[in-house]
Order: structure tokens, then sequence, then C-alpha cells
């Protein structure tokens, strides 16, 4: 179990991940957690890494990456490389409007269970901007702002009740993969409680490509 102190840094590092899409820095921490100086921001991160609670990167600025969320992982498990898998975080996808433009450079890595990801290679992740999906459920888990999907990019023939990130004229989409049986138009659907998102029609002059299918949600 955290100590007060601890517990006050790991949530203002998950905050400012949350917000910002990076970790803060050594001396950000110090600051915001009046600890004094950088090297006391070490070693309380240094005793959080320890507790499996995040994971950090040697060398590299800003390098801290946290689990997901419940999940704590013990050392010894982490150490022997066996309990989780880092994917690479490639941008933000729209539940919304088609607006956000694709990414393809990654801007971060998120810690995640084997128990939930059971592959690496052709998987990565985004975070979820807009609330037009939910009230789908992806393994028990709603999509909601702000939330991490994990993308398995080597699923490139969806069902029909698919979740899927599509790329839609150059905008990456997290929306329900529907085909129309006798005319074979494809749909895109919202899943969601607030009412003014509707149906996206895919016709045959748009840029449209499957991109990959929703295998997993990270809550934040």
């Amino acid at each position: 179990m955290l100590g007060k102190k601890q517990k006050k840094i790991y949530d203002y590092i998950t905050s400012y991940i949350k917000d910002n899409e990076i970790p803060p820095s050594l001396d950000e921490i110090a600051e915001h957690c009046s600890l004094g100086y950088a090297s006391s921001a070490h070693y309380h991160v240094k005793k959080l890494e320890e507790e499996g609670y995040l994971e950090r990167y040697a060398g590299k600025p800003r390098g801290i990456g946290l689990y997901a969320k419940n999940e704590v992982h013990s050392p010894r498990l982490r150490n022997m490389g066996l309990d989780s898998i880092g994917i690479p975080v490639l941008g933000t996808a729209n539940a919304g409007p088609a607006t956000l433009f694709a990414e393809e450079e990654a801007i971060g890595h998120l810690k995640v269970s084997k128990s939930i990801v059971k592959k690496k290679d052709g998987v990565f992740a985004l975070k979820v901007d807009g609330d037009s999906m939910n009230k789908a459920q992806v393994n028990g888990k709603s999509i909601s702002d702000g939330d991490f999907v994990v993308i398995d990019s080597e699923y490139k023939h969806p069902k029909d009740g698919d979740y899927v990130l599509s790329v839609l004229d150059g905008c990456a989409n997290l929306k329900k993969f529907s085909r129309d049986k006798k005319t074979g138009e494809i749909l895109l659907l919202s899943e969601s409680d607030n009412p003014k998102h509707k149906p996206i029609y895919v016709s045959s002059e748009d840029s449209f490509m499957v991109n990959g299918k929703i295998i997993a949600v990270v809550k934040r």
C-alpha cells in the first residue's frame, strides 16, 4: 500500500500524463509535491517502480511509464519481463466527428498487462477524444473520453459489429463497423448517450481504410 507522499506523487504523475500525454520531469514532480530537490523525486519514483506502480526508462528524458489502472506488478515478474509489455502511443483518435488527423509517430509508451494484450507485433495505442463511443463495451470496459484504446493493426478485414480504427479522409476515427447486406455500403456507427452523434456513411469517393480492431481499453 502506498504511503501518503508516494500516493500524492503517483496521482500527480497519472494526472500529468492524462493532461499532457507525456510524463512530468523530476523537477516538476519535486516542485508540485514540495520535495525540494529532483533527487528526492528520483528517490520516490524509484520506490514506486520497485513496488510495481510504474516503470522508468533509463537515459530518457521524462522516462516514466505507468501500468494500466489498478494493475500492480510484482518486482520479480517485472524483472523477468513476464508480466507486461510496452506498446507505443501514436497520438489521438476521435470518438466523435472525424476531425483529428491520424498520427504515425510514437509520443510515448503505455505499459499493459499481458493478461490484457497477449501480442506485441502490430499493436499500438491511441488516446480517445470525444464521447461518441461511451456506451460501447470492449471486454467489459467502455470507451470514454481520455481513455486509451489498444489497436491490433494486423486486423484489416473487419466483420459486422467490430469496433475499429478507421482512417477517413486522413482522420483517425473510432467507430462500430457495419456493412449493409444488400448494398454493401459501409457505415461507421456511434454507441453513445449523446444523441448528436449520427452514422457516418462511407462513399466510394471517400479516402477510407480500416487500420485495425480495438482489442482492449485502458481506463484513465
